[in-house]
């Protein structure tokens, strides 16, 4: 199961959104071990395309240098379709070469809906998991129909 922070969701389905109709992506890091995503980092689409995505690779070595660095992994690797439902391409899954990390699809083919997916996949083999959004992490699995006021 992927728990991810509201605040954390909708900065993704913004990304997605703003970058439409080109397919967005980037990357959610955490902790390492604790399979927490906590830092988001929108990344530019170098293949620039409504179809694929594609990290430029400098950029991608950055990256994954600084998360070295902060003792942090890629816990959520996300992308947008464009024009199809949220679930993995072949492509998607052939690029796939995180097996510890959630890949969160959005599609952005309709505008009055959000489809926010998340999977698995390793060995090519593509598992489906629920997502839980939640206010905050200090409160567990605390789902968002439920507001803690201060």
């Amino acid at each position: 199961m992927l728990t991810i922070s509201r605040e954390l969701h909708d900065q993704i389905v913004a990304h997605a959104r703003a970058d439409h109709p080109d397919e967005a992506c980037g990357v959610v890091a955490g902790p390492e071990g604790a399979d927490r995503p906590e830092r988001f980092i929108p990344m530019l689409n170098a293949a620039r395309s409504p179809t694929f995505y594609e990290f430029d690779s400098m950029d991608l070595l950055r990256l994954y240098r600084e998360m070295d660095d902060r003792d942090e992994v890629p816990v959520v690797i996300y992308h947008s379709h464009t024009a199809t439902e949220a679930y993995p391409s072949r492509t998607d899954i052939t690029y796939a070469s995180e097996p510890e990390a959630h890949y969160v699809l959005v599609s952005t083919r309709e505008s009055a809906t959000t489809e926010f997916r998340s999977y698995r996949i390793v060995d090519g083999v593509v598992t489906e998991e629920p997502v839980e959004v939640v206010q905050s992490y200090l409160f567990g699995h605390t789902r968002t129909e439920t507001v803690y006021e201060q």
